[in-house]
């Protein structure tokens, strides 16, 4: 069984947007907080965007900070990263994550992660 399934990666050019989500099962969704990671070739996986279960909090990495947004729809399981003024430095396979705690900001906090969905930013 596949728990989280990322969707909406592609190839954009340098001050696009994209509109990343991921779909999870319940099991691996409800009352968790959900998070985005990403990862370049040869480097380690970075933290993005984190949201906790009732959406009121939500963190950023430096990096994104201003230009992505994470939301959720909890009736649907799923939740989302909207991308916009990407730069070529964006480009990463990207992950997302769920995790029973509420800090969410390293990799080893999280229980569930999908295969990953990934972002081209040319210049």
């Amino acid at each position: 069984q596949v728990q989280l399934v990322e969707a909406g990666g592609g190839l954009v050019q340098a001050g696009g947007s994209l509109r990343l989500s991921c779909a999870a099962s319940t099991r691996a969704f409800s009352g968790y907080t959900m998070g985005w990671f990403r990862q370049a070739p040869g480097k380690e996986r970075e933290f993005v965007a984190r949201i906790i279960w009732s959406g009121t909090m939500s963190y950023y990495a430096d990096s994104v900070k201003g230009r992505f947004t994470i939301s959720r729809d909890n009736a649907k399981n799923t939740v989302y990263l909207q991308m916009n003024s990407l730069k070529p430095e964006d480009t990463a396979l990207y992950y997302c994550a769920s995790t029973r705690g509420r800090i969410g900001v390293r990799s080893n906090e999280y229980e569930y992660w999908g295969q990953g969905t990934q972002v081209t930013v040319s210049s």
